[in-house]
């Protein structure tokens, strides 16, 4: 009975582990194209995990949100940060922090 434990963990892990790359490569893609739309430059590719929850999808079903920081350079030389927000494997949204204070929301809708 261990054996099967033991086996259910490793693909448990498995599925994480390749859900968790699927998921980070949607929110650089996502960060990229926020940052092309206002003609900021994604620095470093510098996406990381910051969070990890449960979370409730539209349909009811529980998933993973994951949110992601990063930086991007709107002139060249400072580093201002944004988020992109994934649950499941949908993008939810990407906010990009101004350095005037505002944020931009740029949501799923346009980059799924």
């Amino acid at each position: 009975m261990s054996i099967l434990i033991f086996i259910a963990v490793l693909l448990a892990m498995a599925w994480f582990w390749q859900d968790s790359l699927k998921s980070r490569e949607r929110a650089i893609q996502a960060a990229a194209i926020a940052c092309r739309e206002i003609g900021a430059q994604l620095l470093d590719q510098t996406v990381a995990l910051k969070k990890l929850k449960l979370a409730r999808a539209e349909s009811g079903h529980l998933n993973l949100r994951r949110i992601y920081e990063f930086e991007f350079s709107l002139v060249g030389y400072e580093r201002l940060h944004g988020r992109a927000y994934v649950l499941g494997q949908k993008l939810e949204q990407v906010q990009l922090d101004r350095a005037e204070g505002t944020v931009i929301d740029i949501k799923s809708h346009a980059h799924s």
